[in-house]
């Protein structure tokens, strides 16, 4: 899916844009537009059928959000609840100029959904996709930067975009753009990276810390935004200072009658500590090592989703595990370790205990391959079944013919 966005070689673009250089791509030199992804139509049915309801719309007008009584709202007998759209206000803001940005939608449109998954497939971070609907001639938010990176993705009609130099370089989620505003606005004064037209079919890659801003033309526009939160350095960080959690030498108390006035004293006693810290890490490389890597694989696993699994198929599959063909869940993340004669199959959220017999199995599986009760590694029909089954019920594997 990432040829889908980028005009040039993956491996060119990972060498020369990722994360460091814009990269404009227009639609003669992209493999498709993006009309199947969302168009006008598809707008109209999440708004007026699909039943969206906050935090997954917002409303913008002039750069600031409108009021959500202005847009949401009750939908009747048996839907009572007052965050859903109402569909007839949302028009009213809509004439009245303001911008319509739809959240989420990677949890919301099919289309969506899959070509998300894909995304975190080829970029190996955690993706989401928005929308931006504005009315011509209208902007809906004033020039800022994200905290992560984004693919714009034109669906429909023209946008004018300006992309400044960022003011606050690799920015993290803890540093928003409001905590630059004022060189923002000095920053834009500047002449602009990138000021062009946006049409249908066109996409613009902005690494997170780009200052930009986007007004429609004289036509209806609709992009996508497609947000990446990149793992950092800082995440790797944070992993070893909760790993040294569970040192006791880091626990311990600092000295009594630490003098906060005297900075050479709390100087002194951060290099010592800084000198423990270095010299545990070196001492223990190797098993911080580890600890670290299933901290980053937990917090990564928080931050994406495997292939839904469909709660009536996948119950009537374990039914018939006998015959069915399975194959491991895409996108879920697992261990397979052997302790003590038991198997055991470690999730971001749970572990997973087998008899010592399964290890090739679930090995087999966790590699990708597709299997059947009569054909699973290690194991005879009947236990090959069990097996099938369980993992069915546990929302490990899905029938082979769903996760294709």
């Amino acid at each position: 899916m990432l040829s889908r966005c980028i005009a040039v070689d993956p491996r060119e673009f990972a060498r020369t844009h990722w994360g460091r250089q814009p990269l404009l791509s227009r639609s003669d030199a992209l493999p498709r537009d993006f009309s199947d992804l969302l168009s006008p139509d598809t707008v109209d049915e999440l708004l007026a059928e699909r039943g969206v309801r906050a935090p997954f719309i917002r409303v913008a007008k002039d750069g600031q959000l409108v009021g959500r009584e202005c847009y949401l709202g009750p939908a009747g007998f048996g839907a009572e609840i007052g965050d859903q759209v109402d569909s007839a206000k949302v028009l009213e803001q809509f004439a009245a100029g303001a911008s319509i940005a739809l959240q989420g939608l990677h949890r919301l449109w099919p289309p969506l959904i899959d070509f998300v998954r894909a995304m975190v497939d080829d970029l190996g971070h955690p993706v989401q996709a928005n929308a931006y609907i504005t009315p011509p001639t209208s902007r809906g938010f004033d020039a800022h930067y994200d905290v992560h990176d984004v693919f714009v993705l034109q669906a429909a009609g023209h946008k004018h975009w300006t992309v400044h130099e960022p003011v606050h370089r690799d920015p993290l989620a803890s540093q928003p753009w409001t905590e630059h505003r004022a060189a923002i606005a000095r920053r834009v004064r500047d002449s602009p990276v990138i000021d062009t037209v946006l049409g249908p079919g066109d996409a613009l890659y902005l690494p997170r810390g780009w200052v930009h801003s986007a007004q429609a033309l004289d036509t209806l526009s609709i992009h996508l935004t497609v947000g990446v939160s990149p793992l950092t350095g800082m995440d790797v960080v944070r992993a070893v200072a909760d790993h040294l959690a569970t040192v006791g030498d880091f626990r311990a108390s600092l000295p009594m009658g630490l003098d906060a006035d005297h900075s050479a004293e709390l100087t002194a006693l951060a290099s010592k500590i800084m000198a423990q810290l270095a010299g545990t890490v070196r001492d223990h490389a190797s098993e911080i090592g580890e600890d670290v890597a299933r901290r980053l694989a937990q917090r990564y696993a928080e931050r994406t989703r495997p292939v839904a699994v469909r709660p009536l198929a996948t119950f009537d599959a374990a039914e018939r595990a006998a015959t069915i063909a399975v194959r491991w869940r895409h996108g879920l993340l697992g261990t397979v370790e052997t302790r003590d004669g038991r198997v055991e199959l470690t999730l971001a959220d749970r572990t997973i205990s087998f008899p010592g017999e399964c290890a090739p199995a679930l090995a087999a599986l966790r590699q990708g391959a597709v299997v059947t009760a009569g054909h699973v590694p290690g194991l005879d029909g009947a236990d090959g079944e069990v097996v099938i089954r369980r993992l069915l019920r546990e929302a490990v594997v899905v029938p082979a013919t769903v996760d294709g």
